[in-house]
């Protein structure tokens, strides 16, 4: 785990067009793809288990990934790890205490992927950054979000595709399936987050229309607290406009 300066595989979509996702870095000096596991579901009571990013800069030949992070977290004391969790993830809480960081540290890790301007992007950004928000505020390290925008990319698939919207289904609709995978383990879900970008933005290019725009089920609302900086709108099935054009 913990590793640095490894080069997700290219795709067709790169050799073809030679830049991919290029025009994120004509407002940002970087991308940030991150993902999280999480012991539950309440990101105020619950922790980060697993931290996951693709750290995105400008190179020669276009935007590159110059850092690749996972490691998992342990635990605080006293608190323990759900079956289910395990289940879903396949990390134990042997695997914490074994192989896991001190929050403390991963939130300093976190704190370095940002360099200039940073766009953080997520597969249901609201629930990892809601859960971020609560990890790097026990010790002080919000700071580095102060000044970040936020793309939500499930927020982007409702508006192209029909439901069902998990990153399986984004997968399989993009004809990814031979390169990345939705394992529920946050190294490959950020993976395949940035091929999906990729494979958006090659489809139709109006990612930046979504940054700090999050869509959310007018039957269900917003899961927590909202996030101050994001605008949030209702994005129901089945809508005509995209969600950019509809929201107030």
């Amino acid at each position: 785990m913990g590793k640095e300066g490894t080069r997700l595989e290219n795709t067709p979509e790169t050799t073809e067009k030679g830049k991919p996702l290029s025009g994120f870095f004509e407002r940002y000096d970087t991308l940030l793809v991150l993902d999280t596991e999480t012991s539950g579901l309440r990101c105020a009571a619950d922790e980060i288990i697993e931290l996951s990013a693709a750290v995105l800069r400008r190179g020669a030949d276009g935007p590159d990934v110059t850092r690749e992070y996972d490691e998992l977290v342990r635990l605080p004391a006293g608190k323990r790890l759900d079956y289910r969790i395990t289940q879903l993830t396949g990390i134990t809480a042997e695997d914490l205490a074994s192989d896991g960081i001190p929050a403390r540290q991963a939130c300093a890790d976190f704190q370095s992927f940002f360099g200039g301007k940073t766009l953080v992007a997520a597969y249901n950004a609201h629930f990892d950054l809601s859960f971020l928000y609560y990890f790097l505020d026990r010790d002080g390290c919000t700071d580095c979000l102060r000044d970040a925008d936020f793309l939500d990319i499930l927020s982007v698939y409702r508006d192209r595709r029909e439901y069902p919207h998990r990153l399986s289904n984004a997968i399989e609709a993009y004809g990814l399936q031979d390169r990345v995978r939705n394992t529920h383990r946050a190294v490959d879900d950020v993976r395949a987050a940035l091929e999906v970008m990729r494979a958006m933005e090659a489809e139709k290019d109006d990612l930046l229309n979504y940054v700090n725009l999050f869509g959310y089920n007018p039957k269900f609302g917003v899961d927590g607290k909202r996030i101050r900086s994001v605008r949030y709108a209702p994005q129901p099935y089945g809508a005509n406009r995209p969600l950019y054009e509809t929201a107030g």
